[in-house]
């Protein structure tokens, strides 16, 4: 079997395209002695660049309170953090106008996008939980089953947009279980043919792919910095700021008030600082920008190219595997970003996934993946496993991965 992988995937090494924090951090196997650990499970959590944690490290040395302080700390602080929300807006191709609100992470930016969106909201049902659960517990949901092709998929969300008037198209830009990309611009524009807008949540895509708010049509783009090779937490909504200045704070605190007295009466800002009461996660926000900045520096074509390869390799050799069976949400689906989902026969996720790990030192994600109706729409309702990449992904983890999983199939 290691013969027949070898000579069908692409033979040529594919190394990381840019370094990234613990690259050469080993774990034990049960084959005795330690090995480098594949972290696989880029979709989950990516790795710190190496890049943002330096940018960290000098913001640290300046670190203070962020806005109202008119210490030298305090502006240098405030400075980057107001900085980050245009090097957020033009990594997403933002329109000069939009609003950056900083937020925990998508989960909390797609629950802001529920609390200031005023009507019914359109979803489909292979939604991630965070793009789903926000917009069922308002009780304005109308969910769209997925077809097994993107194009009717397309077809039946126009439909349910035509059939009554929705404030809100929700959709995910890239699957966290298969990769599969939909088109964002057309679903932006069956949107807007129906009075409604579109938000879109990027957290898998934006690692992967470039994305333009203005040239695509989208009115609000949620994403999060952990999936973005930044750490410490932090995400954003990026979108039309009516909404968002028409709605009442998502928070109640010091930040988002212009004026209080104790009559009850209390003026709110506009803008971002509306929906960020409280300290904000100043070090998540710069890391979430430096991230950015460094995707962009190193270009989506470049990332593109390498991710193909790998993503090539895997899916061959994957094919090859008797018992292994890759998830696909459409039969037609003409993009998928850096991830592979997949069940391997007579073998739980979870028990291929600790193998993986204790044999060869390999990281990937098993169980449902926060998108519990999709894999009971896929048939798996017991989860699968899934193995994810980027930009410190090397061809020696993937194969590592194929030659365990040959392993295990031929026991």
């Amino acid at each position: 079997m290691t013969a027949i992988l070898d000579r069908a995937v692409c033979p040529a090494p594919i190394r990381p395209l840019a370094p990234v924090v613990g690259a050469d951090t080993t774990v034990p196997t049960t084959a005795g002695g330690e090995t480098v650990y594949a972290n696989l499970d880029y979709a989950a959590s990516a790795p710190a660049l190496v890049s943002v944690a330096e940018r960290l490290s000098g913001a640290l040395t300046e670190y203070a309170s962020v806005h109202r302080g008119a210490g030298h700390l305090s502006q240098v602080t405030t400075a980057r953090y107001e900085q980050a929300r245009e090097t957020v807006r033009r990594f997403v191709g933002g329109r000069s106008d939009d609003t950056v609100v900083f937020t925990r992470n998508t989960t909390d930016a797609v629950n802001l996008a529920a609390h200031v969106t005023p009507g019914d909201v359109v979803v489909l049902d292979i939604e991630h939980h965070a793009n789903l659960l926000p917009w069922t517990r308002t009780g304005r949901a109308r969910v769209v089953p997925a077809a097994r092709t993107v194009e009717e998929t397309v077809g039946r969300l126009e439909a349910e947009l035509a059939a009554a008037p929705a404030a809100l198209l929700a959709i995910t830009g890239a699957s966290n279980v298969t990769g599969e990309v939909l088109p964002i611009g057309r679903l932006a524009a069956a949107a807007h043919r129906h009075g409604a807008r579109i938000l879109v949540d990027a957290a898998q895509l934006v690692p992967h792919r470039a994305v333009s708010i203005a040239s695509w049509g989208i009115d609000y783009l949620v994403f999060s910095g952990h999936k973005l090779y930044a750490p410490f937490g932090a995400g954003a909504l990026v979108g039309r700021g009516d909404w968002l200045d028409a709605a009442e704070p998502y928070l109640a605190g010091g930040g988002a008030t212009a004026d209080v007295d104790l009559d009850g009466r209390v003026a709110w800002h506009t803008g971002a600082a509306r929906h960020e009461a409280g300290s904000p996660n100043t070090l998540g926000v710069v890391a979430l920008a430096a991230a950015a900045q460094a995707l962009q520096d190193i270009g989506f074509e470049e990332i593109g190219y390498h991710e193909h390869r790998l993503q090539q390799r895997l899916d061959e050799g994957l094919a090859l595997l008797p018992g292994v069976h890759p998830l696909r949400v459409f039969d037609d689906a003409a993009d998928r970003v850096g991830i592979a989902g997949f069940t391997v026969e007579n073998h739980s996720p979870r028990s291929v996934a600790e193998y993986l790990s204790v044999t060869r030192g390999i990281g990937v994600r098993d169980g449902k993946f926060c998108a519990h109706p999709l894999l009971r729409k896929l048939g798996y309702p017991d989860g699968a496993v899934r193995a994810s990449f980027g930009l410190g992904t090397s061809s020696d983890y993937v194969d590592r991965l194929l030659a365990a999983l040959s392993d295990l199939v031929r026991r």
